[in-house]
């Protein structure tokens, strides 16, 4: 995994007029098999409330991606992990919501159990690496000519951003192929 991340050329969005977010991928064992972290916010949130989420935020003054991530991961979750255990990041995802997000993958090992945040997460999932490989679900819109990307995970369907930054997890880490996903778009009502 690795070295298939090590091996992405991932790409920066020039966005200026957006607020730099990152988000945790965070490669986690339990009972045996690896998977990621995610998390449905609470339906009381103010912005983004009861949608399926990767741990992350907006960086603090002074803050890099990877140090903003790992800070959300312990906000969020309960899981503190060292800056060493970030093995590096995706493509930047430009919002709707006038956001840039960028994905950093980092490892825990199985001495992490997570303590969720219940004003942060209303439910916390572990999706292992086989649920990952489901195929994405693409749906048109009126309102732009990019695809909308769906993931059918959780029993539910996850979208973008979340769902397109875990399916190039998926593409990029799992199956070694170098798909960008900055041509998928979000649903109207993740666009405020």
């Amino acid at each position: 995994m690795a070295a298939r991340i090590a091996g992405f050329d991932r790409r920066v969005a020039d966005e200026p007029d957006s607020r730099a977010a990152a988000v945790a991928i965070t490669i986690a064992e339990q009972d045996g098999r690896h998977g990621i972290w995610l998390t449905k916010r609470p339906a009381t949130m103010r912005r983004h409330a009861a949608q399926y989420a990767l741990p992350g935020g907006r960086l603090d003054p002074g803050e890099d991606h990877p140090t903003a991530a790992l800070r959300e991961l312990h906000e969020e979750i309960g899981v503190a992990l060292p800056g060493e255990s970030v093995l590096g990041m995706l493509d930047d995802y430009p919002t709707r919501s006038g956001f840039v997000i960028t994905p950093v993958i980092c490892w825990a090992d199985d001495s992490h159990v997570p303590d969720p945040n219940p004003d942060e997460v209303a439910q916390l999932f572990f999706v292992t690496f086989e649920e990952l490989m489901v195929e994405p679900r693409f749906l048109t819109i009126p309102e732009s000519d990019r695809p909308v990307i769906q993931l059918p995970i959780v029993g539910a369907l996850v979208h973008a951003p979340t769902a397109a930054v875990i399916y190039q997890f998926a593409e990029v880490v799992l199956r070694d192929r170098h798909t960008r996903v900055d041509g998928f778009e979000q649903p109207v009502f993740a666009w405020r």
